[in-house]
């Protein structure tokens, strides 16, 4: 039992919920879940959520993340949780590393349609943003194709609490419209080996170097 549980004796994650909610298959595999973290969770976990002051996506291991936050990506890459997303997808991600980055920021180049990379199984997303009902930008949409960023199936307010899920594929279209500002998301993923897992942190870690460096000289 982790040491969440052993203080609340319940896990931050709404499993139950989890469980029940809907998945959907078109036009391709996702569900969206809001409240998937534990009312009385969330709060502790969004006021431990690392302080990012610049736009890209950042390896956890290179910021500072407070202990509710720290907690959740532990119930996060655990066996109980691993294994209610194997049901839910009906796959086998035994031996298959998990990835996670977090966001603070979005910038004109974020949320350009995409299907994510081959060496990723399944993408989970959970928003950490309060009042976003007056954003049009940065709602993550599920597209019918790569091409056209108002046919879409859904959109996912980025609210408090909520997660996305897919799985990925040739067709896993998804994008936002733009949006510049605090977007905070912690992004899971299953990936295909150990050495895909490290790559694509490195490389998360000099991307969101680089956007800092740019955005500095902007500045100037």
């Amino acid at each position: 039992m982790s040491a969440e549980q052993d203080r609340s004796g319940v896990s931050m994650l709404d499993l139950e919920r989890f469980n029940a909610v809907e998945l959907h298959h078109d036009p391709y595999d996702y569900l969206v879940l809001p409240g998937f973290v534990r009312p009385e969770a969330l709060a502790r976990a969004a006021a431990d959520f690392p302080e990012i002051g610049k736009a890209g996506s950042f390896p956890v291991g290179n910021l500072q993340c407070g202990p509710a936050f720290v907690q959740l990506m532990h119930e996060l890459e655990g066996p109980e949780f691993r294994a209610a997303v194997e049901r839910k997808f009906s796959m086998d991600l035994t031996d298959r590393p998990t990835m996670i980055t977090v966001r603070g920021y979005t910038d004109e180049t974020d949320g350009r349609i995409h299907t994510d990379s081959k060496t990723k199984l399944i993408t989970m997303l959970i928003y950490f943003n309060s009042d976003w009902k007056n954003n049009a930008g940065g709602r993550l949409r599920i597209l019918r194709s790569g091409t056209d960023l108002e046919d879409y199936v859904a959109e996912v307010e980025p609210a408090l609490g909520t997660l996305l899920a897919f799985r990925r594929s040739d067709n896993s279209w998804h994008g936002h419209r733009k949006y510049v500002g605090q977007r905070r998301t912690l992004q899971l993923n299953w990936v295909v080996s150990e050495q895909v897992r490290q790559r694509e942190q490195n490389r998360h870690g000099v991307s969101a170097f680089f956007k800092g460096l740019f955005a500095r000289q902007d500045d100037k």
